[in-house]
C-alpha cells in the first residue's frame, strides 16, 4: 500500500527527505535564536534580545512552511527533535558571527535542495523554494549588517550599547 501512496505524491522520496532535513534545520535555527535572545537579555542587550526573538519566530514560521508544503504534496512531514543548543557565548560579537554563519548554512541547504529539484525537474518545489531564496538574501544581508556594526561603531566605551540600539533598525528593501 505504501508504494501506491508514494506514486500519488507530488515529490520524490529524495526531495521529501531533503525537505524534512530543512524542517529540522529551521527548527534548530529557531532554537538557536531563542538561546541568543536569552543570552542578550541576561547581559542587558535588550534591543538585540528582541531582534533575536523576532528571528526565532521567523525561523519557526519557515519550519512550518516547509512542514506544510511536504504535507500538501502528499509526503510525510517529520517533527524534528532539536538538541545540543548552545546557551553560553563568549562575547556579544560572537553571537552575531554565529548568526551570520547560521544564515549562510541555511542558504546553502536551500540551494542544495533547489539544485536537486533542478536535476529531477521538480518545478513545483523549485517554485516553492524561490520565496525562501529571496528571504535568505534578506536574512544574510541583515546578519552581515549587524556584524558590520561592531567594526563601524567599535565595542569600546558605549560601543556595545550603540550596537545593541541599532541592531533592530537594520532594514532590507531588496531594491537593486
Amino acid at each position: 500500500m505504501k508504494d501506491l501512496i508514494r506514486i500519488k505524491t507530488l515529490i520524490s522520496s529524495d526531495i521529501e527527505n531533503l525537505l524534512n532535513q530543512q524542517v529540522k534545520m529551521e527548527a534548530n535555527s529557531s532554537s538557536v535564536y531563542l538561546s541568543m535572545a536569552s543570552w542578550c537579555n541576561r547581559n542587558g542587550y535588550d534591543f538585540s534580545s528582541e531582534y533575536f526573538f523576532k528571528q526565532a519566530n521567523e525561523e519557526r514560521q519557515h519550519q512550518l512552511k516547509f512542514y506544510k508544503y511536504i504535507l500538501d504534496m502528499g509526503g510525510s512531514a517529520v517533527s524534528p527533535e532539536v538538541t545540543n543548543i548552545k546557551h553560553e557565548y563568549n562575547s556579544f560579537r560572537e553571537i552575531f558571527e554565529e548568526a551570520l554563519d547560521q544564515e549562510i548554512a541555511v542558504t546553502q541547504s536551500i540551494n542544495n535542495i533547489y539544485g536537486r529539484c533542478l536535476k529531477t525537474q521538480d518545478f513545483l518545489t523549485m517554485e516553492f523554494l524561490n520565496w525562501f531564496l529571496k528571504e535568505q538574501r534578506e536574512e544574510e544581508y541583515k546578519a552581515r549588517r549587524a556584524l558590520e556594526l561592531f567594526d563601524v561603531i567599535g565595542e569600546e566605551g558605549t560601543g556595545r550599547w550603540q550596537i545593541d540600539k541599532h541592531v533592530g533598525e537594520i532594514k532590507y528593501d531588496g531594491q537593486a
